[in-house]
Parts: C-alpha cells; sequence; structure tokens
C-alpha cells in the first residue's frame, strides 16, 4: 500500500478523491445520498484553495483505498493550532485491514510536523466500528469537567 498525500492538481489524486467521496457518500456513515456532480467536480479545486487543508491517500498500486481529509483549526486555549479530521474514508474492499489505523498515524504525523498541540475528530454515535479504532489510536470524548459531560458536535446549516 502507497500513502501519500494528495496534490489536488494531480489528476490521478483529483480522481481518488472523487472516487473515495462518492463511495463515503452513498455509505449510511456518509449519509447514504450521491454527491451532486458539481460538488464532486469542484472539490479538489476548492480545497486547494483552502489553507493548510491536506488529504491524505493509501493506493493499493493504482487503485485508491482509503483516505483521510483534514483541516487545521486553533485552539485558543493552547495557543497553537490544530487539526481536525473532517473525512475518513476506507472503501469496503480495504476495511479491516488497518488503512484506518495507517491513515491516523499518518495524520498525527502531519500533525506533529506542523506543530499542532492536539488531533481531533468528530464520529457519529452509531458508528462503532470507527469508535474502535479510534480509540485505539488514542483518541477519546472531549471533556474539561466529567460533572459537565462531553462536549457535542452542532452545527446549524446555512
Amino acid at each position: 500500500m502507497l500513502v501519500s498525500l494528495a496534490d489536488y492538481k494531480q489528476p490521478r489524486d483529483r480522481a481518488a478523491i472523487e472516487l473515495l467521496m462518492s463511495h463515503y457518500a452513498l455509505d449510511p456513515m456518509g449519509g447514504g445520498e450521491a454527491l451532486p456532480d458539481e460538488v464532486l467536480s469542484g472539490l479538489c479545486d476548492a480545497l486547494a484553495e483552502v489553507a493548510n487543508a491536506a488529504t491524505i491517500l493509501i493506493f493499493d498500486g493504482e487503485k485508491p483505498a482509503a483516505l483521510a481529509t483534514v483541516l487545521q483549526g486553533f485552539s485558543s486555549f493552547k495557543c497553537k493550532p490544530l487539526l481536525n479530521i473532517h473525512d475518513v474514508i476506507v472503501l469496503p474492499a480495504y476495511r479491516g485491514q488497518g488503512l484506518a489505523q495507517r491513515l491516523m498515524s499518518e495524520v498525527e504525523k502531519l500533525a506533529r510536523q506542523r506543530g499542532c498541540c492536539k488531533v481531533t475528530l468528530e464520529v457519529l454515535q452509531g458508528n462503532m466500528v470507527a469508535q474502535a479504532v479510534y480509540r485505539r489510536c488514542g483518541f477519546a470524548a472531549y471533556e474539561l469537567d466529567p460533572e459537565l459531560g462531553q462536549a457535542l458536535f452542532w452545527q446549524k446549516e446555512l
């Protein structure tokens, strides 16, 4: 398996990202609906414009197998950058082979290279397989005070 940092302008990497994102969107854990063509065709160009965005790809020969897309943020409590894992995708044929853990290791390496204080991610409450992988990689639910509970990830569509 070949691991590389995606070049959003390179045709092979663009095709891999589009393929993997298409599969992810159709999966129940990705919402179960196809992404619009304009989203897929514009994604790599848009990511290339986002400062400090990165996508780690894993290939099996020439076939895309997995990806993790990260976006750099900032921790005001640590006064340092952080890296948020926005997407993690492992194609069904490659699940159970340790690729998600490999992605997490590569993300951590990238975060350390960038001087980040932590890596964050969101995971669906019902995605127990992903939660188990993340726990094995050292992730845990975020809380400042056990009496106040864990942080919740909320959104507001615009």
